[in-house]
């Protein structure tokens, strides 16, 4: 069955699913494969629970004369596929955005802006892979105006296939860092990887770029191309005759910052070029990057300056990325969501900035680093050790064999059981480290 044909079906019933122990009453089962399952075993279950057809890939399990059994080569490519005949029906603005660090919190940042003038959707929590991107433009009705889609990448060609899904009209790369490197094989993989989004907008007419004009390694990507426009920010106040631009005012611990537009289009416009202040709830001075792009995103599309100010400092962090919490014993500095060499560094120094007593990191080990995974282990322990914290413990046995003064954990399990035994107090704590860590378990003991 063709796309367009397939289309027309899920026009009549506008619901796919990939679980079956989710089965609306005329909804589509789509057999998706994981490492531990093949959906193709659960399409007669889904259909009895109420599914009207279900699309398969293996012929094995379809009965002769069901027609509600759909065979296609590959389920997941007809799931990418549909999604984007789906995107095609809406002709409205896609930002794409990816990036190593900062992609999530850039995303809800964008979205809190555009809200404030546009029904926005927006990828939710991390749907930001070859699924969860489909899922999200599944969600797309005539009632949106605008769309942010995240994409996640851990090999070379997952960007290229996203846009190739999503189709944005614009796009947004935060920063290229050191992760994933055992995925892309080294840092030039990740800039090669990341820069498709680039790739996939020089294809098509009239396309915009959000660009850190700070990020020598962005800028060189585009070169003197001139097909595409771009939208530049910077923390540069030399760079204010092109940019958007801000600067930091304080970081204790909330970041305040302020911003201004471009003063040649301020002065074109005949508006006076005072800075807007924000209060923000984010920690972390490396926020003010992920900020600026929020704001060239919605100048861009026409949002008051008052309101985008509102959104930026109404937005309150969540899933245990760069939030304060402030417990009776101490106050936790928690970005236990993802952790590479890159974000790693930018966390230890925004809490070395940070005015306490006494402090404590809780550090998570860094995953899929392959032949890097010593080397870039080694040089955080080293970054530890010259940062001078009163307390350092170490989580997970990549930190094994590495010489420190530090206390060193083999898991979360055993952290949480030194916590019970003698809970550290009067600390600031920066817990930090990736999601496969557990370290978010943590706080509540705190």
């Amino acid at each position: 069955m063709e796309i367009a044909e397939l289309y027309k079906l899920y026009q009549q019933h506008p619901r796919i699913t990939t679980d079956s122990r989710d089965c609306p009453k005329g909804s589509i089962f789509l057999a998706l494969k994981g490492e531990s399952f093949d959906g193709n075993q659960f399409a007669a279950s889904a259909l009895e629970k109420g599914c009207a057809y279900a699309i398969i890939d293996d012929k094995s399990v379809m009965p002769d004369g069901d027609n509600r059994f759909i065979l296609v080569d590959n389920c997941l490519q007809t799931f990418k596929d549909l999604a984007r005949e789906h995107r095609r029906q809406f002709d409205i603005p896609v930002i794409g955005i990816t990036g190593t660090n900062g992609k999530t919190t850039t995303k809800e940042l964008v979205a809190a802006v555009l809200s404030q003038k546009f029904n926005v959707l927006y990828t939710q929590g991390n749907f930001n892979n070859d699924v969860g991107v489909p899922k999200t433009l599944f969600r797309l009705t005539k009632d949106h105006e605008i769309a942010v889609i995240e994409m996640g990448a851990s090999h070379p060609g997952d960007i290229k296939t996203l846009a190739e899904t999503a189709e944005p009209t614009c796009g947004l790369i935060t920063n290229v860092g050191k992760a994933h490197l055992q995925g892309f094989g080294s840092f030039e993989g990740v800039i090669k990887t990341k820069c498709e989004l680039y790739d996939f907008l020089r294809t098509r007419q009239d396309s915009l770029i959000f660009i850190n004009a700070d990020n020598e390694y962005l800028i060189n990507q585009i070169g003197d191309d001139e097909e595409i426009w771009l939208s530049p920010y910077s923390t540069d106040p030399d760079n204010q005759y092109s940019c958007i631009s801000g600067e930091i005012i304080a970081c204790d611990p909330f970041l305040k910052f302020r911003w201004r537009e471009p003063l040649m289009t301020l002065e074109e416009e005949g508006r006076s070029t005072k800075w807007h202040k924000v209060q923000t709830q984010l920690i972390g001075s490396y926020n003010i990057n992920n900020l600026l792009a929020a704001i060239a995103v919605g100048i861009n599309f026409g949002v008051d300056r008052k309101k985008i100010c509102a959104a930026l400092e109404e937005y309150t962090p969540s899933n245990n990325r760069s939030q304060m919490t402030i417990t009776a014993k101490n106050h936790l500095v928690v970005d236990a969501y993802n952790a590479n060499p890159s974000s790693m560094q930018a966390a230890l120094e925004n809490f070395s900035l940070m005015q306490a007593d006494r402090k404590m990191a809780i550090i998570g080990q860094m995953g899929e680093l392959g032949a890097d995974s010593d080397k870039e282990h080694q040089l955080l322990v080293s970054n530890l050790e010259a940062a001078g914290y009163d307390e350092v413990w170490l989580v997970g046995d990549n930190f094994k064999d590495i010489p420190c003064p530090f206390r060193k954990f083999h898991n979360t399990e055993e952290v949480k059981a030194a916590i019970k035994e003698h809970t550290p107090e009067g600390y600031y704590i920066l817990i930090k480290g990736s999601n496969s860590n557990k370290l978010f378990q943590l706080p509540e003991l705190l």
